[in-house]
Parts: structure tokens; sequence; C-alpha cells
């Protein structure tokens, strides 16, 4: 996903209105590398099964019930449509489609994401 130089845009704020139960989200900063929980350093060329995904939720259909705009959502990067705003790339996806929504934080004060 290019960024052109420009910085990234605010959720909410894009020309664009979602319909229905359609979510647009953003993954930029999102690949590279990653740590595994002993530590290890996981290089993001590194070829894994079937991976989910991490994005931000930057607008929201009128039918979207779970997401909210600025969530971050998980979702499997193979049911998925990309379209291209403001020389920005951007994912289309069906809130069905996602399988998760991180939590800011759980009981014991952490994010509970080992990801």
């Amino acid at each position: 996903m290019s960024n052109g130089g420009q910085p990234a845009p605010q959720p909410g704020r894009l020309p664009i209105r979602m319909l229905h139960d359609r979510l647009l989200v953003s993954t930029e900063g999102e690949a590279g590398e990653r740590r595994s929980g002993g530590g290890i350093v996981i290089p993001a060329t590194a070829s894994v099964g079937r991976r989910l995904v991490w994005g931000l939720v930057m607008a929201t259909g009128q039918h979207v019930r779970q997401a909210q705009v600025g969530d971050r959502v998980l979702f499997d990067p193979e049911e998925r449509a990309e379209v291209e705003l403001s020389g920005r790339d951007y994912i289309l996806l069906r809130e069905r489609d996602l399988h998760a929504i991180a939590q800011d934080e759980t009981d014991e004060g952490g994010t509970g994401l080992y990801l």
C-alpha cells in the first residue's frame, strides 16, 4: 500500500459514503515483521499458512452493527476487494467477513493481542 509521502487520512474523513453492511478498511502500517510469544522476530516475508490480517476501519455503512470507525479488525485477506481513494489503497469488506474486533483492554489490564 503506497502512501505517496502524504499523511494518512483520519478515519471517517474520506470522500466516500459506505452503503449497507460494508466497511472500508486500511491495512497501512499493519504489515511488517512481528514477534512470536517467545520473542523471536518473524519477518514479513516469512511464508505461513492462511494468516488473518489486522486493519483499521476507516468508514462504515449504515447497517454495520458491531464495528465502528477507528476499530482495529481481524479479517481474511483472501476475502476482500480493493479500491484506491485519494491515492491510497483500501479494502472493502462486508461486516460478516470480520473475525474479530480488538478490545482496548482486558480485565487484566493488557490488550490481549499477541500478534
